[in-house]
């Protein structure tokens, strides 16, 4: 990987993400709880979901992963609040084409992964931008 190729791929939009990961923490009581592990890196995102009439009505994350896999978490923080599982399903299945695919960037309100496109080239980065969205999957699965 060159200067410029690691250059693109930690924008400064991705390091500002990374820096304000949203709802940072655990929940005192949580309808449910998964946690990930990317086992190329060592990443691990832990999520708590609380779930009222199918949203997501609490969210907290414990996230130790790299900037790429911070960044996903704090676009997740930012919109995951009142989303249903099939919107979360459907975003992790769309992320996970745009990086593998190069399928579209995911709809909005996920749009926000688009400043992770520059990751597609790195194979090895897929697992740790996907951690945080496998988690609120399986919690919010769990807790229904």
């Amino acid at each position: 990987m060159s200067d410029n190729d690691l250059i693109q791929l930690y924008s400064g939009r991705i390091l500002e993400l990374a820096a304000n990961i949203p709802h940072l923490g655990r929940l005192a009581a949580p309808d449910g709880t998964a946690r990930k592990r990317s086992p190329l890196c060592g990443s691990t995102v832990t999520v708590d979901v609380t779930v009222e009439d199918g949203r997501v009505t609490g969210f907290a994350q414990d996230v130790k992963a790299c900037a790429l896999g911070q960044a996903s978490a704090a676009i997740l923080g930012q919109v995951v609040i009142g989303r249903t599982l099939t919107e979360l399903t459907a975003a992790r299945d769309a992320l996970k084409a745009m990086l593998k695919d190069a399928g579209p960037i995911p709809a909005a309100p996920f749009s926000g992964y688009e400043v992770l496109l520059p990751a597609r080239d790195y194979k090895n980065r897929h697992a740790s931008i996907l951690l945080a969205l496998d988690a609120v999957c399986d919690a919010v699965a769990q807790a229904e």
